[in-house]
């Protein structure tokens, strides 16, 4: 039986690695529009930053524990495909955009480096990984919510152009799962993450379709208002 659950764990954790591997390349269309532009303007690096940090953690956590080589494996293809994100996002950006970006990335390096010297000095080997693992969840959660950022800009503009509705199915369908990896392997931190995480995924797709729909109906409104009688 436990052999089973095993099978089914590596299954999970080799699809959550490639719904994970197309979640990364969900933001090509957002660069390429970037490069096309010469401009990074209208677009926010925080997604990309938050995502670099989570899988920078993610690995540290993975290294605290056992069996966990496909976590380390796609958080390391994450760290590199979200590096040469935000160095394309600082080398199209404006010089605040670029300071800014700058700014966040240091904070986070900190942090990080925080975390690590804290908790191999202070922290009990024993709960190690359960106090990494709890800031893994918030990071991830934030990972998540990130691409909500973009939510004001959509009600400024009236318009869905920003909106990473693609990313948040990637998304989606990465914290499915990697909650079934989790719950398989009794990972309550991974579980626990994806959980949550699906959850905010959800709320993103529907504000999203919901968006588009209130836009449409707006502009048939609008329409109708203009034709002659």
């Amino acid at each position: 039986m436990a052999g089973l659950s095993g099978q089914w764990a590596f299954a999970f954790g080799l699809l959550g690695n490639i719904v994970s591997f197309m979640v990364y390349l969900a933001p090509i269309p957002t660069f390429r529009q970037i490069y096309k532009k010469k401009s990074s303007e209208g677009f926010q690096s925080i997604p990309y930053v938050v995502a670099l940090f989570s899988a920078m953690l993610w690995i540290y956590y993975a290294f605290l524990k056992s069996n966990t080589t496909l976590l380390i494996t796609i958080n390391s293809v994450g760290c590199l495909i979200e590096t040469v994100y935000i160095l394309l996002f600082i080398f199209y950006a404006s010089k605040k955009a670029r300071v800014e970006t700058v700014k966040l990335l240091a904070l986070l390096m900190v942090c990080g480096t925080g975390l690590v010297g804290v908790t191999q000095f202070v922290v009990k080997a024993s709960e190690r990984a359960n106090v990494v693992g709890w800031f893994c969840l918030i990071l991830s959660l934030c990972v998540f919510i990130a691409p909500l950022c973009i939510v004001r800009q959509v009600i400024q503009t009236k318009s869905v152009e920003h909106m990473p509705f693609l990313l948040s199915l990637f998304l989606t369908l990465s914290a499915i799962m990697w909650f079934f990896y989790g719950l398989l392997l009794k990972d309550h931190n991974i579980a626990g993450s994806a959980s949550a995480c699906f959850k905010w995924c959800f709320m993103d797709c529907t504000n999203t379709q919901t968006k588009s729909k209130s836009k449409s109906k707006s502009w048939l409104v609008k329409s109708s208002r203009k034709a002659p009688k």
